[in-house]
């Protein structure tokens, strides 16, 4: 018997929102895309596990359950978008933004989060790649990771991405079940094909990589050279190039903080746009949707991603919470080592363990990002 109308509607309207969270995640820049599974322990919890499940009970004259029906959460979701330069040999990939979307038991609410890429962590040893472990940067953990011995010009994203999940992991105290690593492949057609995003601009910015007509800059002794495309403040309507200029600009005031609350108002509009037009009653729609991204969407991993599609979609689009974790550097000038969160983003990581995180939300407001 074949899935009502219902469900259906819940599997295509989590496949946007999915779509969306992906995208996002491509301004960062990224050499492949897929969804995996698995990773270490929460903290004082067993060892990880697949997502939460339930079997619901069937009878012979009831209809078959949905795809992941079986799912109650919590899930966490890694979201990664990496530096990479496919046309130089045995370039390394660099985790440029890093975002964790973490789903409660019973997801009906989800909240998203970034981590600075310039967050100084402990990144375990990784025998794999050869590597011994320390303390650096988080975006290092990509790199380290990706190292194949006896193919030092193979670097493997996937192989890094292993070692990134479980420094996050490690940092977090979240087991994380999913992730994604993207492309910037498929990035403009995909926003062109949603006819552009509306987006709120909240401070001028000023790109250093494109021209106003959407060419890039040319790179000269000094840095970049030419006219500069600015993104001024207010209301704006961006195409897919301006969409993802826009979400890549770090050289700003406030630097890679503001480039994470842009790139998750960005995702906000891109939902709110997936279910402006409807996008999630169509099929066609979304099979368009998903050809924009052409290779830049490949699953991996244990369960279906139909599964995690249904297992969301009763999740309520006012219930996606946009969070900034505030940090400082630590060092300055040539002595700078890199980022580190504040009590108040760490706190905020324990009380999201803990289920209590919109009443951590409630005494510090200053958290949630606007849109």
């Amino acid at each position: 018997m074949s899935l009502g109308s219902g469900a259906r509607r819940r599997g295509r309207l989590l496949i946007g929102l999915l779509l969306a969270a992906v995208v996002l995640v491509t301004a960062g820049g990224v050499a492949v895309s897929r969804l995996l599974g698995g990773s270490g322990p929460e903290r004082g919890a067993a060892p990880a596990s697949p997502p939460a499940t339930t079997t619901p009970a069937a009878t012979p004259s009831s209809p078959p359950p949905a795809p992941g029906a079986d799912i109650t959460g919590p899930l966490n979701l890694l979201l990664v978008g990496v530096d990479t330069r496919v046309s130089v040999p045995g370039w390394e990939p660099h985790a440029d933004s890093v975002l964790v979307l973490h789903v409660p038991r019973g997801l009906d609410r989800a909240y998203l989060f970034s981590l600075p890429r310039d967050l100084v962590v402990d990144i375990p040893a990784f025998p794999k790649a050869g590597y011994r472990g320390g303390r650096t940067k988080l975006t290092h953990a990509m790199s380290y990771g990706s190292r194949v011995p006896g193919r030092a010009k193979q670097p493997s994203a996937a192989q890094g991405y292993e070692l990134l999940r479980s420094t996050v992991s490690g940092y977090t105290g979240l087991r994380i079940d999913a992730g994604a690593v993207v492309t910037f492949a498929g990035f403009d057609r995909l926003v062109d094909n949603l006819g552009g995003v509306d987006v709120h601009i909240d401070q001028r910015v000023v790109s250093r990589h494109r021209q106003p007509d959407g060419r890039h800059r040319e790179s000269g002794p000094g840095g970049y050279i030419g006219p500069q495309m600015v993104y001024e403040k207010g209301d704006r309507h961006l195409t897919g190039w301006q969409a993802l200029d826009y979400a890549r600009q770090r050289y700003i005031p406030g630097g890679d903080y503001s480039r994470q609350r842009h790139q998750q108002q960005l995702i906000r509009a891109l939902v709110g746009k997936i279910l402006d037009q409807g996008l999630a009653r169509d099929p066609d729609r979304v099979q368009q949707v998903a050809d924009a991204l052409g290779d830049t969407l490949i699953y991996v991993g244990g369960r279906k991603l139909i599964d995690v599609a249904y297992a969301l979609g009763g999740l309520p689009a006012e219930r996606f919470v946009l969070v900034g974790l505030p940090g400082r550097s630590i060092g300055s000038g040539s002595g700078y080592r890199g980022e580190q969160l504040t009590s108040v983003g760490r706190r905020f990581l324990t009380e999201l363990r803990a289920g209590r995180a919109d009443a951590y939300l409630a005494k510090n407001p200053a958290l949630r990002i606007k849109t």
